[in-house]
C-alpha cells in the first residue's frame, strides 16, 4: 500500500520596497534641526550674539560684533542642519536589495528634505512672532506710518524735539512721524531738501523753544546723527542677510553630507575616524 504526500509549494511575496521619500524621517529631522536652532540662537541672544536689533547699543555696535554674531549664525545652522539630516538617515527605513549609490542617494534626498521642512519651519514661525509684536503695537489710524523712523531713530527724534525748558509745546504723533520722514531722506544722495530743513528748524522752534540759531543748530546736528544711524543700520542688515544666506545656504551641504553618514551608521558602518584608528599600526613596546 503507497501513500501518496502532496506537498503545496509557498511562495514568498517580496519585501515591499520603501518609498524613494519617507516622510517621517524627515519631518523629525526638521523638528530637531528647528528646535535646536531655537535654542542656540536663544542662547546667542542671551550673550549679546543677536544678529539684528532696534535698540541704539546695536545700532551703535562695532563691525566685529556685527561679524562675530554672523559667523555664530552660521555655525548654529551648520550643527542644527547637520543634526537633523543626520537623524532623519539615521532613522530612516534600510532599503534592501539596493546599491550603495542609490542609498546614499536616498539618505541626501532625506537630509535635504529635513534641512528644507526646517527653513520652511522656521519663516513660518519668524512670521507667526513678527505678527504678534505687529498686533501688540499701538495702531494710530489717524496718522498713517506714524512710526515710519522709529525705533531706528527714536533717539535722533528726542534730540530734535528736547525742550529747552521744562513748559515747551509737546509734540503731536504727526509731527514726530512727519519728522521722523524727513530725517530719513538724510540717508539719500541729496540729503535733507533745504525746504525740509527750514520746515524742521519751524517745528523745532515751535515746539522745543528755542531760538533761530540754536534751532538751526539742533537741526543740523540731528541730521548728520541721523545719516550716520541709518549707514550703521545699513551695513547691519546688509551682515545680517548675508549671515542668513550663507547659513542656510551651508545647511544644505552639510545636511547632505551628514545624512549619508547617518546612513552609513544606520547600516552597520563605523566611523571613519574609528575604523582609521583600529587600523593604525600599534608600536610594541621594546623590551
Amino acid at each position: 500500500m503507497s501513500t501518496i504526500v502532496e506537498e503545496e509549494l509557498a511562495y514568498s511575496s517580496p519585501a515591499p520596497i520603501p518609498a524613494y521619500l519617507a516622510w517621517t524621517p524627515a519631518i523629525a529631522g526638521a523638528l530637531i534641526a528647528t528646535a535646536f536652532s531655537a535654542v542656540l540662537i536663544a542662547f546667542g541672544t542671551a550673550i549679546g550674539l543677536g544678529v539684528a536689533s532696534a535698540s541704539p547699543t546695536w545700532r551703535d555696535a562695532s563691525v566685529a560684533l556685527w561679524l562675530l554674531s554672523g559667523i555664530y549664525l552660521i555655525l548654529v545652522a551648520l550643527v542644527s542642519f547637520g543634526l537633523g539630516g543626520y537623524i532623519a538617515a539615521r532613522i530612516r527605513m534600510r532599503t534592501p536589495s539596493a546599491d550603495s549609490g542609490d542609498i546614499e542617494h536616498r539618505d541626501g534626498l532625506h537630509g535635504l528634505a529635513a534641512w528644507a521642512i526646517a527653513v520652511v519651519l522656521t519663516v513660518l514661525l519668524s512670521a507667526l512672532i513678527a505678527g504678534a509684536a505687529a498686533s501688540r503695537a499701538p495702531n494710530e489710524p489717524s496718522v498713517p506710518s506714524a512710526r515710519a523712523a522709529e525705533p531706528l531713530l527714536s533717539y535722533e527724534l528726542d534730540r530734535l524735539f528736547r525742550p529747552a525748558r521744562r513748559n515747551p509745546n509737546a509734540e503731536t504723533a504727526t509731527e514726530r512721524a512727519e519728522a521722523g520722514r524727513i530725517l530719513l531722506t538724510s540717508s539719500s544722495h541729496s540729503g535733507v531738501a533745504a525746504e525740509d530743513r527750514t520746515y524742521l528748524v519751524q517745528l523745532v522752534t515751535g515746539i522745543a523753544g528755542l531760538a533761530g540759531p540754536d534751532a538751526e543748530r539742533r537741526v543740523d546736528s540731528v541730521i548728520a546723527s541721523s545719516k550716520t544711524a541709518i549707514a550703521r543700520s545699513r551695513r547691519s542688515a546688509i551682515i545680517a542677510a548675508f549671515s542668513i544666506a550663507s547659513s542656510v545656504l551651508l545647511g544644505a551641504v552639510v545636511a547632505w553630507f551628514a545624512a549619508g553618514e547617518g546612513g552609513r551608521h544606520r547600516d552597520g558602518a563605523e566611523p571613519e575616524w574609528l575604523s582609521n584608528r583600529s587600523r593604525a599600526p600599534r608600536r610594541q613596546a621594546v623590551p
